[in-house]
């Protein structure tokens, strides 16, 4: 369930008309409902509760302050991948010790960062990585919680750009591979061997492959556990998906259910990284209707916003579904591509749709927004990063103003050798 519906024809987010956002703030405006990202989290984690388990929200899915500050008032914890989403996690006021840092290429300066915060564990995806942290935990006289990113090979159903846990990708470390490096780590002096880590794969729709992989990561830990090695953590890293369309993923009663199932009898703490499943239907990306373009085998919704705003399409082939702030029916025979100000043919938002009588001027909402929607904005074509809204009941909070176009140069500077172009 989500808080956008339409009301008396017009769609409202929570108790706000989304036109009235979009005449106060302008266009392209992403749109957040505060119902929507809290009831998310506490369906997701209430299943949980009879067991030792952390909530760690996937930053990358979406790292406005306001939302991480949101989130960690539920008492989340947070999944990173970088040096700059741990620092966004303090200023929204999170908890580092209930950080988990992933991601393939920790920097020495982000592994140092991470040290002195002392984060919960560092998801290590490799064995020069934990020779890197080992090293470097050294030298600042700590000791490094350590989870191995297990790739345990297996399929999970999904597209394939969002494939993570199999032989061919890049992430984690194969199965019997880990086993050896645990073998040789478990006595170093500055990295604590304190559990499993696994993430498969991005939208899934299934338990099957999910369950797979965590039996195999069950079986790993009590193979660890019988070498002497105190194992207590397991991370099962995120993935769960959502409806964009027609898509039926498993609640997250069922997935709670299952996961506990499976690892009851392994004495481990719980972590899970959901980030699509709490945001993705919780915010949309509101544009204006700029012109209307009819061809002799195509028509042409163009709006003010693209594939900089919302990449998901043109790099996923991603469906999102395209709604009127005021409700119409569909115009018999009319099908269009909803298109950006991009100069790109990739430049789309949605390709071949019905959509009703529209005029230059009118606003759509591009729905399921939330996940990967401005964390992967852009300044292509030098345009300005759109603005992000908080709604909470009656209220809407700028959260992030618009970039302006000075704000786009800042930082950048001409060498004094050259001369002022010629007028």
């Amino acid at each position: 369930m989500n808080h956008f519906l339409y009301q008396a024809g017009e769609l409202y987010c929570e108790e706000v008309p989304l036109r009235k956002i979009a005449e106060a703030v302008g266009t392209p405006t992403y749109v957040y409902s505060a119902a929507t990202l809290s009831r998310h989290f506490q369906v997701f984690d209430e299943p949980f509760r009879k067991v030792d388990h952390l909530v760690c929200f996937s930053v990358k899915s979406l790292s406005n302050l306001a939302v991480l500050r949101l989130f960690g008032n539920l008492g989340s914890g947070f999944d990173i991948v970088s040096g700059g989403e741990l620092f966004r996690v303090e200023q929204a006021g999170g908890d580092p010790r209930q950080v988990v840092f992933s991601g393939v290429a920790k920097t020495d300066d982000e592994i140092r960062y991470a040290l002195r915060k002392d984060i919960l564990l560092f998801n290590v995806e490799s064995e020069a990585e934990l020779e890197r942290v080992h090293c470097i935990a050294g030298r600042m006289k700590k000791k490094a919680r350590v989870t191995l990113r297990v790739n345990p090979d297996v399929d999970p159903h999904t597209h394939d750009h969002i494939v993570t846990g199999q032989k061919q990708n890049k992430f984690g470390i194969e199965t019997e591979q880990a086993m050896e490096i645990y073998s040789r780590f478990r006595k170093y002096r500055n990295v604590d061997m304190a559990g499993v880590d696994c993430h498969i794969g991005s939208q899934m729709l299934e338990m099957e492959p999910i369950l797979e992989a965590l039996s195999r990561l069950v079986l790993m830990v009590k193979r660890l556990k019988a070498m002497g090695l105190r194992i207590r953590y397991l991370d099962l890293g995120g993935g769960l998906g959502i409806t964009y369309q027609n898509e039926s993923p498993p609640p997250p009663s069922r997935y709670a259910q299952d996961i506990i199932r499976f690892a009851k009898d392994i004495n481990c703490k719980l972590v899970l990284e959901p980030g699509r499943v709490l945001v993705g239907n919780s915010g949309v990306l509101l544009l204006k209707v700029v012109y209307l373009k009819q061809g002799s085998i195509k028509n042409f919704v163009i709006a003010d916003g693209g594939m900089n705003d919302l990449i998901r399409p043109a790099l996923y082939d991603a469906h999102h579904e395209v709604w009127p702030l005021k409700q119409k029916p569909v115009k018999d025979g009319y099908i269009a591509d909803l298109v950006g100000p991009i100069c790109e043919s990739s430049d789309f938002l949605a390709k071949d749709r019905p959509f009703p009588e529209l005029t230059a001027g009118e606003y759509l909402a591009v729905m399921s927004a939330g996940a990967y929607g401005f964390v992967m904005a852009s300044n292509y074509n030098s345009q300005p990063l759109p603005a992000e809204v908080l709604v909470s009941g009656s209220r809407f909070y700028v959260v992030r103003e618009r970039e302006s176009f000075r704000q786009m140069t800042q930082g950048e500077k001409v060498p004094a050798f050259m001369k002022k172009a010629r007028q």
